[in-house]
């Protein structure tokens, strides 16, 4: 499936990256624009970001390994849980 119309990007080309990147180096912090790179492109108008990201969070491989710890993962790209702003209000307000 084309993912980036503008710079003909489809979704598996996206996993290879992804892929490649994380062989390389475990521990690096993969965004859009390290596999835009790694593809030889540059993100045009942006309207594929939100479908880029979404093919990102699918790579099984994305997660980078937490601490060193077996079996834990940092959260990537706002999955985890985010508590509601409080609008600078105190507590009982």
């Amino acid at each position: 499936m084309i993912v980036c119309h503008c710079m003909n990007i489809a979704d598996h080309d996206i996993r290879a990256a992804v892929d490649w990147m994380r062989a390389a180096d475990p521990d690096t912090l993969i965004t859009p624009r390290k596999v835009y790179r790694a593809l030889g492109k540059s993100a045009d108008c942006g309207g594929c970001m939100p479908l880029f990201l979404d093919t990102m969070r699918r790579c099984d491989s994305l997660p980078v390994s937490g601490a060193g710890l077996p079996g834990q993962t940092v959260p990537i790209f706002g999955t985890a849980k985010r508590k509601a702003p409080h609008e600078g209000r105190s507590q009982g307000y």
